[in-house]
């Protein structure tokens, strides 16, 4: 199976970003290169993105770590609990889980930490998901054409193929030190914007030097030495897993919900303003027609509506335990630094990576990109 032809293979390629669930622990970052760097033949950039490109994968298992230092306010966190959307634990912190990938139609995640378990699991058409802690499962049927993975969370594959979209004028591309990653050798592919208004200093994309396909993912910051981003794989094993690990055998007493047909359970979403994001200025989200986006590649600003962002637009917050508790919601907002000039007034998430605009006519704009480049879109 091709790597990058297939986005099958791309949603569910490592390193993975656990964007499932909140789980702690894991192993040292320093962890996921040691030794002194390996003697490769010389490869150009050229060569690379060619390697990366027609690289196949029939299997893989493996351990995966991930690491983020975004240098987020302790308020971030409590947006994910206000909103009912765990990503936001992923904000900060080291976390560690498990991956198999058997084939495009069979994949399996498990989160682990001191608390307990999820897994998702996709065999075939059945998607499962389940939670140790609470002891419930959610069973769903994809559509008979199986093309629906919106149930995968996001990868750095995911994130490698929109770097690789950002390759354009606006985009150096150069090759790395040659490293160890998981105990194999790899070459290192990157990727540094032009554009001063992107947070972004450079991508970091490790590709294994004989199967050619990503097995870590870093981002650095603008004036920072060390990632702010990054996620490997500290132990792998490129042979197809057994047909049981993507089998779900409901334990005793779990609680199963069975999903509507047509019911997703949210995209794997790009990063606000990630490349790749939009095509020119003004354009608009093929798949979400109220998200607009407001310039192109690294430093492209994603434009939506507040209510929308949050996930109760038209059709509405989940009900139930499951719904976003609005007095938390804002009071997390209300700590939100104060900005206000020519475009208006609203509150500033600012990390190292990215920045949000709340304005208080209702609008959220994100991206990589400074705050100022955020304001000349509002007033725009």
């Amino acid at each position: 199976m091709s790597v990058m032809k297939n986005r099958a293979v791309l949603r569910w390629l490592v390193p993975v970003t656990a964007g499932v669930a909140v789980i702690g622990g894991g192993a040292a970052v320093g962890t996921f290169a040691a030794g002194a760097d390996p003697a490769l033949p010389p490869r150009s950039a050229a060569q690379l993105l060619e390697d990366l490109r027609t690289s196949r994968l029939d299997g893989l298992s493996g351990t995966v770590v991930q690491r983020a230092d975004l240098g987020l306010p302790p308020i971030a966190a409590l947006a994910g609990q206000a909103t009912g959307n765990q990503l936001a634990g992923l904000v900060s912190g080291t976390h560690t889980l498990r991956v198999w990938y058997g084939g495009e139609d069979r994949q399996r995640l498990a989160l682990v930490d001191t608390l307990g378990e999820q897994d998702v699991l996709r065999n075939g058409r059945d998607v499962w998901t389940w939670n140790s802690r609470e002891n419930t499962a959610v069973h769903r049927k994809l559509p008979a054409d199986g093309k629906d993975l919106a149930s995968a969370p996001a990868t750095p594959a995911d994130a490698t193929e929109q770097a690789l979209a950002a390759i354009d004028p606006t985009t150096a591309v150069t090759v790395g030190r040659s490293a160890t990653v998981a105990g194999r050798d790899v070459y290192e592919l990157v990727l540094t914007p032009r554009d001063k208004a992107s947070l972004v200093h450079q991508v970091r994309i490790a590709l294994d030097a004989k199967e050619h396909v990503p097995l870590r993912f870093e981002v650095l910051a603008d004036g920072a030495d060390e990632p702010a981003f990054e996620v490997a794989f500290t132990q792998v094993d490129f042979r197809t897993p057994d047909a049981d690990q993507f089998r779900f055998n409901p334990p005793p007493g779990v609680r199963v919900t069975e999903a509507p047909a047509d019911e997703r359970p949210g995209p794997a979403g790009r990063m606000p303003g990630a490349p790749g994001a939009g095509k020119a200025t003004g354009g608009a989200n093929a798949d979400r027609p109220d998200v607009r986006t407001v310039g192109t590649g690294w430093t492209t600003v994603v434009v939506a509506k507040l209510d929308e962002a949050l996930g109760a637009g038209a059709g509405g917050a989940k009900a139930g335990k499951d719904a976003p508790d609005a007095e938390m919601l804002s009071r997390v907002l209300g700590d939100l630094p104060k900005v206000s000039g020519d475009w208006g007034s609203g509150r500033l998430l600012s990390g190292k990576l990215f920045s949000v605009l709340l304005t208080d006519d209702g609008q959220v704009l994100a991206g990589l990109v400074t705050p100022e480049r955020l304001y000349q879109a509002a007033k725009g």
